[in-house]
C-alpha cells in the first residue's frame, strides 16, 4: 500500500483537515500520478456537507485533478514515466453496458466510480485529488496537452467537460444563439467553449458585476434577468439555453425564453427540486434535457480542442491550508472562477 497525504472532511459539514491514508500498489494497468494540482468544484462543496445524500467519509475531495506518472504498470502503453496526466469525476465503470463500450462510460448502467466517495470492487472508498498521489488504471486517466497549464487545464476535467459535452451532443455551432445562465466556474466555461464554435453568446445574469467579465470572456450579450422587462423582451429569443446554476430558481422562466423547438440543458444541480409548468413546453415543442460530464474519449477530445483554441480556465492558484476559507468564498460567489489548489504546499 502507498502512504498518502491529503485534506480530508472526517464528517458531514465538518472542516476539511490533513489526512494521512493508504492507496493501493500499481497494478499491471494502473499509473500512479503525483498530483500538482487538484481544481475546487462546487460539487466537493455539496459531497463534503452531505447536501445531496449518501456521501461516504472520511472524504478526501477533488475531481480536477492535474499532475506526473511516477510509475507505470507492466501492461500499460498509453503513458510512461514523467507525462503529464489527469483524473476527472471517475475512475472506473463497469466496461461491458452499453454506455461503456459507446464510450460513454459517466452513463453506465452500474453507475461509473466516482473518483471520491465511492466504493470500489474490493469495497474501499475512493479518495480524490486533494491530496500528493492518486492510482489510477490508465484507461480511466487523461493525457494533458503540453500547451495547456497545470492549473489552467485542471477545472477542464470537471467544468470543461461538463459544459463541451452538451454543446457538442446537441450540435451548438454558428447560426446558434445560446444563453449561458450563471457565471461561475460552469458558466464561464460554457461561455469560451461557445464562442470558439462560432456561436452567438449572451449571459443571462441577476448581477451587473458580471458584465465586464462575460464581455471579456466572449460574450456577444449580456442580460440582467432581474430587470424589468427583460425576460420579456428575450421571449422566443434563444435556440438554446445551458442552465449553470445549483441554487434553486425559476426553470419556467427560462422556458419561456426559447424558440419552438428550442432545449434548457441543465448541468447544475439544485439540491431542492423545481416545479415545472407544462404547457410553455407543450405549445412550442421545447425540451428541458440534462447532461453530466463526458467519457474518457470525449473528455480527451475536449482537452485538444481547448488547447487548439487556447482556451483554459480562470483561476485563483491556493495552497491546501487555505481550503475551508476558500469553501465559504465559492459559497459566496468569491472567486474569478475556480479555486485550484497547488498541491505542492502539502509536501
Amino acid at each position: 500500500m502507498l502512504q498518502t497525504k491529503g485534506y480530508a472532511a472526517m464528517t458531514a459539514k465538518a472542516a476539511l483537515t490533513h489526512f494521512s491514508f493508504e492507496r493501493r500498489d500499481v497494478g499491471p494497468r494502473d499509473i500512479l500520478i503525483t498530483v500538482t494540482h487538484c481544481g475546487i468544484c462546487h460539487s466537493d462543496i455539496h459531497q463534503a456537507r452531505d447536501e445531496w445524500g449518501g456521501s461516504l467519509f472520511p472524504m478526501v475531495p477533488g475531481h480536477e485533478i492535474v499532475g506526473t506518472v511516477a510509475r507505470v504498470g507492466k501492461e500499460v502503453k498509453t503513458f510512461k514515466t514523467g507525462d503529464r496526466a489527469g483524473v476527472g469525476c471517475f475512475v472506473d465503470s463497469c466496461r461491458s453496458c452499453d454506455a461503456c463500450k459507446e464510450g460513454q462510460e459517466q452513463y453506465c448502467e452500474a453507475g461509473m466510480l466516482l473518483t471520491y466517495s465511492g466504493r470500489d470492487q474490493a469495497g474501499h472508498i475512493t479518495q480524490g485529488g486533494y491530496s500528493n498521489q492518486i492510482v489510477v488504471d490508465a484507461q480511466y486517466a487523461l493525457r494533458i496537452p503540453q500547451a495547456l497549464s497545470a492549473a489552467g487545464a485542471a477545472p477542464l476535467l470537471c467544468a470543461g467537460i461538463t459544459t463541451y459535452s452538451p454543446l457538442r451532443h446537441w450540435g451548438v455551432g454558428k447560426y446558434h444563439k445560446l444563453a449561458v445562465v450563471g457565471l461561475g466556474g460552469l458558466g464561464h466555461m460554457a461561455v469560451k467553449i461557445a464562442r470558439a464554435l462560432g456561436t452567438e453568446v449572451t449571459v443571462l445574469s441577476t448581477s451587473e458585476k458580471k458584465r465586464q467579465d462575460a464581455m471579456r470572456l466572449g460574450a456577444s450579450h449580456f442580460e440582467i434577468t432581474s430587470q424589468p422587462g427583460t425576460l420579456a423582451k428575450l421571449q422566443r429569443h434563444f435556440d438554446f439555453i445551458i442552465d449553470t446554476v445549483s441554487a434553486p430558481h425559476d426553470y419556467n422562466a427560462l422556458v419561456n425564453l426559447l424558440k419552438t423547438d428550442g432545449t434548457l440543458i441543465l448541468v447544475g444541480a439544485p439540491e431542492q427540486p423545481t416545479p415545472l409548468e407544462p404547457f410553455p413546453l407543450i405549445l412550442h415543442r421545447r425540451s428541458i434535457a440534462g447532461s453530466v460530464i463526458g467519457g474518457i474519449r470525449e473528455t480527451q477530445e475536449m482537452l485538444d480542442f481547448c488547447a487548439e483554441h487556447h482556451i483554459e480556465s480562470d483561476v485563483e492558484v491556493i495552497p491546501i491550508q487555505q481550503v475551508n476559507e476558500a469553501y465559504e468564498r465559492v459559497l459566496k460567489g468569491d472567486v474569478r472562477f475556480r479555486f485550484v489548489i497547488d498541491l505542492a504546499s502539502l509536501r
